[in-house]
C-alpha cells in the first residue's frame, strides 16, 4: 500500500511557530541564560509577584498569565460533542486510554528512576541538590525532613532542599501523566492518520486528566519521595486544565453562535496559535534565565534529561503501534493511537512544575526538555508510520 507514501509529500507544517519550535526553545535558552547573567533580579522580581498562604508564595501572577494563555487557545479548539460520538471507534479509543493512563505514567518513572537516579546520577551530580517550593498548606519547621528534602530558609522563604536529580525526576512523572497535547493534531495530520479520532482523544484527555492526572501525579511524587499535598495538585488542576475547558468551552459556544464555524476556523483559530507559542516561550526565557547557572556548570544537563525521555517517547509508541497492529486497526487509526501516547502535554506538564516546585526547580527545567525533543522526534516517528503503512489493513476511508 504505497498511496499513504506518496500523498504525505502534501502534508507539511505551514505554521512557522510549530514547524520550528525546537530553533525557538533553543534561542529561549540562550535568550534566559543571557537575561539572567545581564539582569539577575528581573525574573525573581517577576516571580515575587504571587499570590501568598501562610507567608509562602504559592501562585506566581505573571507566570499564571503566561500558563493560562498557554492552556486557553489548546482548549478552544476542542469539540467536547464529538467526545459523544466516540464511541463509533471503541477499539482505537480504548487502547489509546489504556496505553495513555495505565501504560505511560509507570513506565516513565521507571525510565526516569533508572537514568536519573542511577546512570546518570554521577554525572548530574551524587551531592547536587535543588531549592524547591514548600508543598502548599505544609509548614514545617527548619531542619525538618519531608521525604527526601529538608526544609531550609532561602532569602527569607522555607524552601525544600532535595537531590537534584529527584527533582529532574518529578518533572518527568509530571511529563508522563500528562499525555497528548493539540501539536498531536500536526503529528497525526501528516502521518495522514484519522483526524476525527486525534481530535477525539484530545477532548478525552482533557476531560480524563481531571480525573487522572492529581491522582497518578500524586501517588508517583509520593513514590519518588516527592510527596505534594493532594491540595496543591487539585489547585494546579484546577487553574491549568478547568479554567481554561471552560473558558475555552464557552468561547467557543458563543463565537459559534454569533459568527458560524467558519470565521472561528479561518479568522479565530488563525490568531490564537501565536498566542500558545508566544506565551510558552516568554515562560521559558524566564525559566532558563533561573537555571542559566546550572546548565553553563553542567553543560550536559539537558542531555541527561533527555535521553530518558527520548527512550520512553519511542518505547510508548513503539507499543501503542504494535498494539494496535495486534488488534488489526486501519493505518489511519493505529498512527494517531500511537503519536497520542507518544506525545506529551507539556504545556500541563511545565505548569504544574512550577506551581508545584517553583520556576527556578529542577522539575521544571525537565518538563522544558520535553519541549525541547518533542518536535524532532514526533517527526521522526511520523515518518515511521508512513514507511510502515502497509503493515495494517486498508482503512474504508482515507483521512485527507
Amino acid at each position: 500500500m504505497t498511496s499513504g507514501g506518496s500523498c504525505s509529500n502534501d502534508r507539511r507544517m505551514t505554521n512557522v511557530f510549530e514547524r520550528y519550535l525546537t530553533l525557538w526553545v533553543a534561542l529561549c535558552i540562550v535568550a534566559g541564560i543571557a537575561l539572567g547573567r545581564v539582569a539577575p533580579g528581573l525574573a525573581k522580581t517577576l516571580d515575587s509577584f504571587s499570590i501568598f498562604v501562610n507567608g509562602a508564595p504559592v501562585v506566581s501572577i505573571p507566570i499564571a498569565i503566561c500558563l493560562f494563555f498557554m492552556m486557553y487557545p489548546i482548549m478552544v479548539k476542542i469539540d467536547f460533542a464529538e467526545v459523544v460520538r466516540a464511541g463509533r471507534s471503541a477499539k482505537p479509543v480504548g487502547l489509546t486510554l489504556f496505553i495513555n493512563w495505565a501504560v505511560k505514567p509507570f513506565t516513565m518513572y521507571g525510565i526516569a528512576f533508572l537514568f536519573l537516579g542511577v546512570l546518570f546520577r554521577g554525572f548530574i551530580g551524587p551531592e547536587a541538590v535543588d531549592l524547591v517550593k514548600m508543598p502548599f498548606g505544609l509548614d514545617l519547621p527548619i531542619g525538618a525532613i519531608h521525604g527526601a528534602g529538608t526544609v531550609v530558609l532561602s532569602e527569607g522563604v522555607k524552601m525544600l532542599e532535595v537531590p537534584l536529580w529527584r527533582s529532574y525526576l518529578a518533572g518527568a512523572i509530571l511529563l508522563g501523566v500528562a499525555p497528548c497535547t493539540a501539536m498531536v493534531l500536526v503529528w497525526g495530520y501528516l502521518a495522514r492518520g484519522n483526524s476525527g479520532h486525534t481530535l477525539v482523544m484530545v477532548a478525552i484527555n482533557s476531560l480524563t486528566m481531571l480525573v487522572l492526572y492529581g491522582v497518578l501525579g500524586g501517588f508517583l511524587l509520593g513514590v519518588g519521595r516527592l510527596p505534594v499535598p493532594w491540595e496543591a495538585l487539585l489547585l494546579s488542576i484546577g487553574a491549568y486544565v478547568a479554567l481554561p475547558l471552560v473558558a475555552g468551552y464557552f468561547t467557543r459556544r458563543w463565537i459559534l453562535a454569533a459568527k458560524g464555524i467558519a470565521w472561528f476556523n479561518e479568522r479565530f483559530l488563525h490568531v490564537l496559535t501565536p498566542v500558545t507559542i508566544g506565551a510558552l516561550l516568554l515562560t521559558l526565557v524566564l525559566l532558563f534565565s533561573f537555571k542559566g547557572d546550572v546548565i553553563l556548570s553542567n553543560p550536559l544537563t539537558i542531555l541527561w534529561i533527555a535521553i530518558p525521555l527520548f527512550l520512553q517517547t519511542t518505547l510508548i509508541f513503539g507499543l501503542g503501534y504494535g498494539l494496535a497492529r495486534l488488534l488489526r486497526l486501519s493505518y489511519e487509526d493505529a498512527a494517531p493511537t500511537a503519536l497520542i501516547g507518544a506525545s506529551n502535554h507539556f504545556e500541563v506538564a511545565i505548569a504544574t512544575a512550577v506551581m508545584l516546585f517553583g520556576l527556578s526547580s529542577g522539575a521544571a527545567l525537565a518538563t522544558v526538555v520535553g519541549v525541547l525533543i518533542e518536535v524532532p522526534v514526533m517527526l521522526l516517528l511520523v515518518k515511521v508510520c508512513l514507511r510502515t503503512e502497509h503493515w495494517f489493513p486498508a482503512s474504508h476511508k482515507r483521512a485527507d
